[in-house]
Parts: structure tokens; C-alpha cells; sequence
């Protein structure tokens, strides 16, 4: 694959819609659940020794299915579905393989850096595609496989079976072959993510499309020497911190990633030459226009598989117009015994680490071990773009609707990385903002961050969020000297000043 490949990527919101990545030429899906009917086996009495055959028993192999199944000290028993190995969505084509692909695309800017820095490098470099997903995907081979040998210290039996729910206390599963099996547990929890939506008003939308992260993938995909398009409907990076999202974007822009503004696709059409020719009209002018891609990616949001449940049978709350489960504070829902927590909850952050720990503190409290609750406050989170921006807390337009303009300060500062000096690479985009409370010692609010290894950045001041940072702490901090972090401790000039 050499840098003619041409890719259009359709987003309305750039968030984690990681479904299916573009290893050479392999296709990966999963369904974690489905409903299914027929004659059904039970299987022998195991674990809790009683009315049950579990204590325990989890829907969803993914990241946070496994952490909840580990932390029990309980049989537990995992039914998820899966057709590639354990891990779900972030460890077979989500966070995992991403990152990789975002490094692989950072190693090439790295590279013609190199050449500032002394290093004699060849005037032509290229990027080998089947290298890098072969690499990528024996990674994610090996964490399958470790996942595998954890829940067989924690001695969890792990069954590969579509599952759905009978009753409050009762599963169905559907083996490969076409066996079902019919578990029974005291406790049953859901957790089965998401999966990707194709837009179903477009004609070859589905037909000839994939999924996965927009931004993103379009940043590596560019990095690696692809040429690519992004379509967006409305804005980039919904529910993110729109300053910033534009800083984002700008840099991409500046750096060779083409934008359709405004505009949305009417059809996909497959050419004889197996080309992709896409037709979309640009709202702002009405105009319609057309171009041929190799590849097309959907972006436009994710949604469970919640009705293959058979949630509706056992009087599951969902939300009508998400389809997720309604969930409290403690992760229960309106059925007792049945649980769920991830992506599927109603106003869940759709990120790994919090489904990671609302799994393991769920089974804490399931086994009598805690009363502590997940606190979903303050949740830190990066996006992996070209360049990178890292956030915890609240953007500045919901600062300003909760607290009103006059109830907060906002601290910011533009920096130049040093990193970027020798190499002389533009650093217009690279930006800090702390919003915070107006008046006392500023309790902070929220903390935006784009540059190089923006997360690491961001996970050291996230702490700070859950003691209850100030401003005034955040000033009396001694910086590392010469890093792009330290810049944070140093910000003083607010926007209000002008």
C-alpha cells in the first residue's frame, strides 16, 4: 500500500468509535449478544453451591467484563460471543492497536525531525503497511492470550457463548455450533459495550464502509503518508472543549489532512475499477460534489445491541432514544440482581478506565467487600491526534452554563515544546487552558492540554481534581524543568484581561 491510498473518513462527533481498524486486508467483527430460541442443555452445578449454578455471571468479554470477572472471588462466569479474542472493543480494534498506529505515524514526524538533530537520513522514507499490522496485531494476539491465562488464575470459567437474558436469575447461550446452554447465577451483570452505527439513509453506506475512530485515524492514517479526506457534518469533537477542538483540527489542516466542512454524503458508489466514488452536498452553498476513495470510514456514533438482550421481556429500563440501560449510582438497574455498567449505561463516559473500575468496584460491593461507589466526576481523557490534546473536567462552555460567565477565570497560555526548537516545527496549535471557579483560592474546573504526550500530562494534574485543586495550588507547584508540563504550573494570564 503506497500513499496513493485515498481515504474519506465521515464523522458528526469524533469520539471513541473504535469497531473495526484497517489491518491490510482483514475484517474483524463481534457481537456480544444476541437473542436466539430452541432446545436448550443445562449445564452441571458449579460455584455456588444452592439455588444457583453461579454467584456470578457476566455478559461481555471486553475490558470491563474481564475486570469485574477477576476481581470476584466468586466463580464467574464470562458469556460474550466474541469472533476475534478476549479484550473486546479497546484491545482488538479500539484503544490498543490506535495507539500503536498513532506511534507508528509519530515515529515518521520523528524521523524527519532527525535530520535537524544531526541524524543522516535518506532524503526518501517510506511507510510499509503489512510490517506494522502484523506487528500490531501479534500484540493484540498476546494480550488475548493473556487475558485468557488471568482468568484461569482467578478461576473463571470463561464460555464464548451469545448470550440473553430468560429472567432476573437466568441466561441463554448459543455456542458456535449452534448448542444452547442455559445458566443460572444470583447475580447477573451486562456489560457489552457498543457498536458502530452506519448512517441507513445513505445508499452503499454499509455496503462498502467501515468504522472506527475519525480524528484518529485520519491523524495516523496521514502520518503514515495516506491521503485523507474527513467529512464532518456539524462540528469536530462533540462534547469536547470546542477550543481546543478547533486547535485540533487547525493543526491537521496545517499539516496536509484535507476537511469537508459542513457537509454531508448523499450516496457510496462502488466503480468498476473498485473504487469508491463518494457524492455529498455542502450545506453552507448547496452545491453537490463527488470524489473517488479507496477506502471509506464512518464515524456517527455508536449505539448497544441492547433489544438481542431480551431486556424488554424482563422490564429492563432503557433509555428510548440511546437505547442504553438506565443504571444508578451503584450500577443496578430496575430489575434487581441484574446489573450493567460500560458503555451500555445511560450517561456513562464511553472510555475504558471507567469501565475498567466501575467493573472491579462492582464486584467489590457484590461480594461484600466495599459500599465504595465509581465516581464518574473528573474523568480524564485524551485524543490521539497528530496533535494531541488531553482534558479533565469541564470544557469551558459547560463551565459557563453551570457557573455563568462572570463565575469563572480562565488561565491560559500558548508554548512552544522544546522538542519543537531545533526541528522548527510550528507550534501555533500547542495551547493550555485552566478554567476555573471565580473568587477564593479558584478551585479548578477543568484543565485542557494539547501538545506532545498531552495524556501523561493530563494524568498527573488529574489527581489534583480529586483533592480538590486550586489555582493557588496549582501556582505553588514547582515545575519540571525543560518539559511541556511545566507550562501548566506557570499559566497566569486570563482571558477576561484580553
Amino acid at each position: 500500500m503506497g500513499s496513493s491510498f485515498h481515504t474519506a473518513i465521515f464523522c458528526d462527533k469524533s469520539l471513541k468509535i473504535t469497531f473495526r481498524l484497517l489491518f491490510a486486508q482483514t475484517e474483524i467483527h463481534t457481537y456480544s449478544v444476541f437473542l436466539f430460541y430452541g432446545s436448550m442443555t443445562r449445564i452441571p452445578l458449579a460455584g455456588s453451591q444452592g439455588k444457583y449454578d453461579y454467584d456470578l455471571l457476566v455478559i461481555g468479554g471486553g475490558s470491563g467484563g474481564l475486570a469485574c470477572s477477576k476481581e470476584g472471588e466468586c466463580i464467574v462466569l464470562c458469556v460474550t460471543g466474541t469472533k476475534w479474542g478476549l479484550g473486546g472493543t479497546c484491545v482488538n480494534v479500539g484503544c490498543i492497536p490506535k495507539k500503536l498506529m498513532h506511534q507508528a505515524a509519530l515515529l515518521g514526524t520523528a524521523v524527519k525531525d532527525a535530520k535537524k538533530y544531526g541524524w543522516q537520513i535518506p532524503d526518501t522514507i517510506s511507510h510499509d503497511w503489512p510490517t506494522m499490522a502484523e506487528a500490531i496485531q501479534n500484540h493484540v494476539k498476546s494480550l488475548n492470550w493473556g487475558h485468557r491465562v488471568q482468568l484461569q488464575d482467578k478461576k473463571v470459567k470463561y464460555m464464548n457463548l451469545k448470550g440473553s437474558l430468560v429472567d432476573e436469575h437466568t441466561v441463554r447461550g448459543l455456542s458456535k455450533a449452534g448448542k444452547e446452554t442455559v445458566l443460572t447465577a444470583k447475580n447477573i451483570v451486562i456489560a457489552t459495550g457498543g457498536r458502530p452505527k452506519y448512517p441507513t439513509n445513505i445508499p452503499g453506506a454499509a455496503e462498502h464502509g467501515i468504522t472506527n475512530v475519525a480524528l484518529e485515524c485520519a491523524g495516523f492514517l496521514k502520518g503514515i503518508g495516506l491521503d485523507t479526506t474527513v467529512m464532518v457534518r456539524s462540528i469536530a469533537l462533540r462534547g469536547f472543549d470546542q477550543q481546543m477542538a478547533s486547535l485540533v483540527t487547525d493543526y491537521m489542516e496545517a499539516h496536509g489532512t484535507r476537511f469537508a466542512w459542513k457537509s454531508v454524503p448523499n450516496r457510496v458508489d462502488k466503480l468498476s475499477s473498485g473504487a469508491l466514488q463518494v457524492t455529498w452536498t455542502d450545506t453552507q452553498t448547496g452545491s453537490e460534489h463527488k470524489d473517488t476513495f479507496d477506502s471509506v470510514l464512518w464515524a456517527v456514533g455508536r449505539a448497544p445491541e441492547t433489544k438481542a438482550l431480551g431486556l424488554d421481556k424482563l422490564g429492563v429500563q432503557l433509555n428510548k432514544e440511546t437505547g442504553k440501560i438506565v443504571v444508578g449510582p451503584d450500577e443496578s438497574t430496575s430489575v434487581p440482581n441484574i446489573y450493567a455498567f460500560g458503555d451500555i449505561g445511560e450517561g456513562r463516559p464511553e472510555l475504558t478506565p471507567t469501565a475498567i473500575k466501575a467493573g472491579k468496584l462492582l464486584a467489590h460491593r457484590l461480594a461484600g467487600q466495599s459500599t465504595e461507589l465509581m465516581n464518574y466526576d473528573n474523568v480524564p481523557t485524551t485524543v490521539f491526534t497528530p496533535l494531541e490534546y488531553s482534558c479533565v473536567g469541564l470544557s469551558e462552555e459547560e463551565a459557563e452554563k453551570r457557573h455563568g460567565k462572570d463565575g469563572i477565570e480562565i488561565y491560559h497560555a500558548f508554548y512552544k515544546p522544546l522538542e519543537f526548537t531545533v526541528a522548527e516545527r510550528d507550534a501555533s496549535q500547542c495551547y493550555i487552558k485552566v478554567v476555573c471557579e471565580q473568587g477564593g483560592n479558584g478551585k479548578i474546573l477543568g484543565l485542557h492540554f494539547t501538545g506532545p504526550n498531552a495524556g501523561e500530562v493530563a494524568q498527573g494534574f488529574a489527581m489534583g481534581f480529586q483533592c480538590g485543586a486550586t489555582y493557588s495550588h496549582l501556582i505553588q507547584t514547582v515545575g519540571i524543568h525543560p518539559t511541556c508540563a511545566e507550562e501548566v504550573v506557570k499559566v497566569h494570564i486570563t482571558k477576561r484581561s484580553g
